[in-house]
């Protein structure tokens, strides 16, 4: 009987460690910030419960919020969301078993990914920069004027999003191809015998049994748009500059770490960090339903 026991006692043992790091690292801070999202607290000293104040307070008279709030759609439709608009071609064009050292183009494409993100952002500073800069000096041997690409406001943006852009397109790529994959090969051959061309295979096969898989991938492109931080940050040259001119620049998540490491304003900023959680879920919400109704409209047909 005491055997028995042990042996049933063991594995929960065995699995404590991880229950354990989970509790300390995982949920103590995801509730902890809950709570302190209630408070005014520098980090240090004793804390001052304030209720709603923190969040009506970035809801309706914070400057910033709404700005980065801007800022950050506009990085994620034009730095997040447009990857699969080039992804899922890319993905059909590499699933052809015609094209010779797909492997090498698949590895290629993902290498942006498994780089480092300071490494990525710092050399396209390089590239971006204004009096040494490559796409200048390209520029200049098209006898074209210079950009101040991360000074001007209205370029600082779409400089960002090319980061972005470059460095997810070949993992979106890559999930992609996944998906084509598990499509079967006979409605391609059923559907070209019915005379169907190589457009239409696509618009009526692959998109619509690749539904799951878009989904998928747009929605982690959309919680990492929202969360966007390291790119804009270093480069528009950290904390001091908030985003650069006129904070063209300034996602909400680098708000939430300039409120939390530079104004040490815990409580704001954990107040933010829900506030963009819950948009987010929302959008994610919205987006999955249709989804849905795509993939309802598609059963009917």
């Amino acid at each position: 009987m005491k055997m028995k026991t042990s042996r049933i006692f063991y594995p929960f043992l065995f699995l404590t460690p991880f229950f354990v790091l989970f509790l300390v690292f995982g949920l103590f801070p995801i509730f902890f910030s809950v709570f302190i999202s209630f408070q005014t607290w520098k980090g240090m000293g004793e804390m001052r419960f304030v209720g709603l104040l923190n969040y009506s307070y970035l809801l309706f008279k914070d400057l910033y919020f709404w700005k980065t709030m801007r800022v950050t759609l506009w990085l994620l439709v034009f730095g997040s969301l447009t990857q699969h608009f080039i992804a899922i071609p890319c993905a059909i064009m590499l699933n052809n078993h015609l094209i010779r050292g797909r492997d090498i183009f698949k590895t290629a494409y993902f290498l942006p990914f498994i780089t480092n993100t300071i490494s990525i952002a710092l050399i396209f500073n390089y590239v971006f920069g204004n009096n040494f800069g490559l796409l200048n000096f390209v520029l200049g041997t098209l006898g074209i004027e210079r950009q101040d690409w991360l000074l001007d406001k209205n370029l600082i943006p779409p400089a960002i999003a090319t980061v972005v852009n470059w460095r997810y397109i070949g993992w979106n790529t890559v999930i992609y191809i996944a998906g084509l994959q598990a499509i079967p090969v006979s409605l391609y051959e059923s559907a070209e015998i019915d005379g169907a061309t190589s457009v239409q295979k696509h618009i009526n096969i692959t998109l619509p049994l690749l539904l799951p898989i878009i989904f998928f991938a747009v929605t982690l492109s959309i919680i990492g748009g929202m969360q966007l931080f390291d790119e804009p940050f270093i480069m528009t040259e950290g904390y001091p500059s908030m985003g650069g001119t006129n904070n063209a620049g300034f996602t909400v998540a680098f708000y939430i770490m300039w409120q939390l490491q530079r104004a040490g304003r815990l409580g704001r900023g954990s107040a933010i960090s829900w506030t963009l959680f819950l948009f987010v879920l929302c959008m994610i919400l919205i987006y999955r339903k249709i989804i849905q109704h795509l993939e309802g409209s598609e059963d009917n047909e």
